[in-house]
C-alpha cells in the first residue's frame, strides 16, 4: 500500500505492507523521496503472521532468508515506482552469525549479482551483528536504497 504526504513543497511517499513489525513498532517497508527509494530493514518474515507472533520464513537457512528479503525490498521499490532490480544502488546486508556470511552472499548473488543480468548490480556491504535480531530465528537483514530514473 503506497501513500503520499507533502514535505516542504516536494512529494515524499510511502510503502508499507502487512509485515508483523511495521504494524508493532510503526515505520514504513520503504519511503521515495525524489528520485530515491530507501528501503527498511527487511528480513525474511512471514507477512501473513500476526503482530503478535511473527513467524519466520525457512528458519535455519540464511540464503533462503537472503533471497525472501531481496525480494520483498524489490517489491518495495517496484510498488514506489522503481522497475525492479536494476533500480537498486545500495545494499547492506546485517548478519546474525559469521558462520551465515557465505550463504548470505550466495543469496545476494542469486536475486542481485551483477553477472546475473544486464543493469543489474549494487554497492554492497555486509556487517556481522553481534547477538542478533530481534527474534533470534532472524539470520540476516537488508536495507536497500533505489534510484528511479
Amino acid at each position: 500500500m503506497a501513500s503520499s504526504s507533502p514535505s516542504s513543497g516536494s512529494v515524499k511517499q510511502f510503502h508499507s505492507t502487512s509485515s508483523p513489525f511495521e504494524e508493532r513498532i510503526g515505520y514504513y517497508r520503504a519511503v521515495r523521496h525524489g528520485q530515491q527509494i530507501f528501503v527498511s530493514g527487511t528480513t525474511a518474515v512471514d507477512p501473513a503472521s500476526p503482530s503478535h507472533a511473527p513467524q519466520i520464513l525457512f528458519p535455519g537457512d540464511a540464503r533462503q532468508q537472503t533471497r525472501v528479503a531481496l525480494e520483498e525490498c524489490i517489491k518495495a521499490v517496484q510498488a514506489l515506482g522503481g522497475k525492479g532490480a536494476e533500480n537498486v544502488v545500495r545494499v547492506r546486508m546485517f548478519v546474525g552469525r559469521h558462520e551465515d556470511c557465505t550463504a548470505v552472499g550466495e543469496g545476494f548473488t542469486e536475486v542481485l549479482g551483477r553477472h546475473n543480468q544486464p543493469g543489474v548490480g549494487a554497492a554492497a556491504t555486509m556487517i556481522v551483528v553481534r547477538g542478533g535480531f530481534i527474534d533470534e530465528r532472524m539470520l540476516v537483514e537488508i536495507e536497500v536504497d533505489a534510484i528511479v530514473d
